[in-house]
């Protein structure tokens, strides 16, 4: 394949070592009817292995030079590239009528929280998700109440799935190698929401605000959403920490205190 300049704006760090892409891949226990979408393949490092395990892929891919290289060496009856945005794709228009979506990808760093609601807000058409991604955000993602990393993101993510922490990669692995190591994670939306919000606008403001004094008493960074006999309704001590809640907690003090209209 052609050399392809790498472009800081796109957040590119390509991979390159293929015994960490073919563990990646057996994680995926890949069906030959799988209908399965790559997000970022840059070079084709986790795309070609994918391909090695199925008769047809989808990618996502915003870097022009990068399509052109793809589209060079690949036919559209295996690989279907649709040239878009991933944070603007609209992923329920892949889902075939029989079987949900299942997402892989390499994802660029600078977009990879946004890009995850992205695919939240269309989960009724994933089964599930498998990204690289920066371990700061995976130790996140997969983080647990009263661990350090529990916060915003862990709960709204845990909200709407289950969330595994499947293996650790070096920066080695990549080209140009990043300054921050990496790791995958596993993301299961839930067919059925375990703990659902009456209103999870109002959800997400009130985790947002519960972490704006994380080290301080909930009751004092909640104090104009939630009552003292709110907390109480709920059987939470508002003398915890925003860190020690769980989700199903946020849930119960997000219904116990609908948002005046």
């Amino acid at each position: 394949m052609t050399e392809h300049r790498t472009r800081k704006r796109f957040g590119q760090h390509f991979l390159h070592d293929r015994n960490l892409v073919d563990r990646m891949v057996r994680t995926l226990d890949l069906k030959q009817d799988d209908t399965v979408v790559e997000i970022g393949p840059g070079r084709g490092a986790l795309t070609y292995p994918l391909l090695e395990d199925l008769p047809h892929l989808h990618v996502v891919e915003l870097d022009r030079d990068l399509i052109t290289l793809l589209r060079q060496e690949n036919t559209p009856d295996r690989l279907s590239i649709h040239e878009s945005d991933a944070l603007k794709f609209d992923f329920r228009t892949l889902k075939p009528a029989d079987k949900p979506l299942r997402v892989v990808g390499n994802l660029p760093y600078n977009i990879s929280t946004p890009l995850i609601f992205h695919l939240l807000s269309q989960s009724d058409a994933i089964s599930d998700m498998t990204f690289m991604l920066q371990k700061e955000v995976v130790d996140r993602l997969t983080a647990s109440p009263g661990t350090r990393d529990w916060g915003r993101l862990s709960i709204m993510v845990q909200y709407y799935c289950q969330a595994d922490y499947l293996f650790f990669v070096p920066p080695g692995a990549f080209s140009p190698p990043p300054k921050v190591d990496s790791a995958v994670v596993r993301l299961l939306p839930y067919p059925t929401l375990p703990h659902p919000a009456d209103d999870e606008d109002h959800l997400r403001r009130l985790v947002a605000q519960a972490f704006t004094q994380r080290r301080k008493a909930i009751r004092n960074s909640l104090k104009s959403l939630v009552s003292l006999e709110q907390f109480e309704a709920a059987g939470i001590d508002a003398g915890l920490r925003p860190d020690q809640l769980s989700v199903a907690d946020y849930v119960a003090l997000a219904n116990l205190s609908p948002p005046q209209s």
